[in-house]
Parts: C-alpha cells; sequence; structure tokens
C-alpha cells in the first residue's frame, strides 16, 4: 500500500523473487524496491500501478542502470512486467512523468472503491469493476445522479480509508464487510436490467433501490428481533405459569 497527499493506492507486486521493502517518492515520482533476486537467469516480475498514483511514459532502472520493460494499460492500472538475469539483492526504481494526474477527476465522479476493493482483494476484481460502471454508465449519465455522486463523495471518503485500512489488518473484519455488501451489490445489479433515460427515471429507480436497502438492512432485521424477542418473552411467561 502507498499513501500519497492522503489518498490510500494498492500497488501489485508478482515475482519469482523477494521484494525486501519497497518505498514511494512523489517529488521524483518514483517507486523503489529493494528485491532478493535468486535466479542466475530470468528473474521475472509483473508490477500493477494504479493511473491515478502515476502515469505517462515510465523508466524502469535496476541497480541506476535503464532495462527493458514491457508496459500494458488498462483504464485504471499500468502493467509493468520485467525479466533481469543474476542473482543477489538489487535496487529497482520505476519512475513516470505524472503524478496523481487523473485522482482529483475521479474523486469527483466517484473515486476509487476503497471499501469495496480491499473486501475483495483487487480494482481488477469482478465486483469492483461492476460498481465503477454501473457508476460512470449509468449514475453519472444525470445531472441527479451526478449531483448524488458529489454528495455521497463527501461522506464517503469521511471514513472508507480508514474502513479499507483495517480490512487489511483483520480478516475477520474483512470477511464481515463482504458478507454485508453483497446484499447492496445484488440489489445494485437490477439498474444494469432496467432503461434510465431520463431524469425523473433516475430518480425513481434511486429512490427505489435506496427503499429496497433499508428494508434489507434495517426493516427486515428489525422485524426478525422483534419476533424473536416475542417469542423468547412468551416462553418464559409459559415457564412462569408452568
Amino acid at each position: 500500500m502507498i499513501s500519497a497527499d492522503e489518498y490510500n493506492f494498492e500497488i501489485t507486486f508478482t515475482a519469482n523473487f523477494t521484494v525486501l521493502s519497497h518505498t514511494f517518492s512523489a517529488h521524483d515520482k518514483m517507486l523503489q524496491f529493494n528485491v532478493d533476486a535468486v535466479h542466475e537467469k530470468e528473474n521475472v516480475a509483473e508490477i500493477i500501478i494504479p493511473r491515478d498514483l502515476f502515469d505517462g511514459e515510465f523508466t524502469i532502472l535496476l541497480d541506476g542502470k535503464e532495462i527493458f520493460a514491457q508496459v500494458n494499460k488498462t483504464d485504471r492500472s499500468s502493467v509493468v512486467s520485467i525479466v533481469f538475469d543474476g542473482n543477489g539483492e538489487y535496487t529497482l526504481d520505476i519512475t513516470a512523468t505524472n503524478y496523481l494526474e487523473k485522482v482529483e477527476l475521479e474523486k469527483s465522479n466517484g473515486g476509487g472503491c476503497l471499501i469495496a476493493t480491499a473486501t475483495f482483494g483487487s480494482e481488477l476484481a469482478p465486483q469492483v469493476q461492476q460498481l465503477r460502471e454501473l457508476r460512470d454508465n449509468t449514475v453519472l449519465q444525470t445531472e441527479s445522479g451526478t449531483s448524488f455522486m458529489t454528495e455521497f463523495n463527501h461522506f464517503y471518503y469521511s471514513f472508507s480509508p480508514a474502513i479499507a485500512d483495517y480490512e487489511r489488518e483483520n480478516a475477520v473484519f474483512k470477511e464481515a464487510v463482504k458478507l454485508t455488501l453483497t446484499p447492496l451489490l445484488t440489489s445494485l445489479t437490477l439498474l444494469q436490467y432496467v432503461d434510465i433515460d431520463s431524469e425523473s427515471s433516475m430518480l425513481g429507480y434511486g429512490i427505489g433501490i435506496i427503499l429496497l436497502n433499508i428494508g434489507m438492512y434495517f426493516v427486515a432485521p428489525a422485524v426478525l428481533i422483534m419476533k424473536i424477542t416475542k417469542r423468547v418473552n412468551i416462553e418464559k411467561l409459559h415457564q412462569i405459569h408452568a
């Protein structure tokens, strides 16, 4: 995890060697990894870097010497693939030309799905992609949806970084959040099967989804608790009279 200007970013590093430590320099737009390579030939690594963190032209240095790297870009990430020979400890530097270029725009439009990303392990997880596509392709296509997202983000970003960080530290809490999010994600899929072509339809379906989730998360549990309490009280009365 990288923290930069109060934002949190997840870097995924997959390799056939060990990453000993890592640092990030906003001033130099550089990720630095200290690694311990174990193979004489073909030490291989794939590093997935959010384009919100830094983007543009990449330069990869191994102990200060530039090495060839293949960089493939998706809408959200840059995938850096490297291969080098020689065992021992090395310093791997990855620099880019743009820093936090899109993050303010992304945040105003919905930003990263911090809690969902921490819950499902990656911003490329299907559940996270579903939320992002719903936001970009449905909610933000209307003025009312854009206004809702702006207000929602002020609330969401006040607590989501702390929850996401705690999920990464506590596996039990992470599973609890996953169970909690599942009904919400299921209800949101309904918006993918309806035609939202006006402000009124966005408001109507949006209010319907909100009411549905209020019913699932609050009304249904309250009714269940009341029924259980009533049954317990009846059983106590029976025991007293007996």
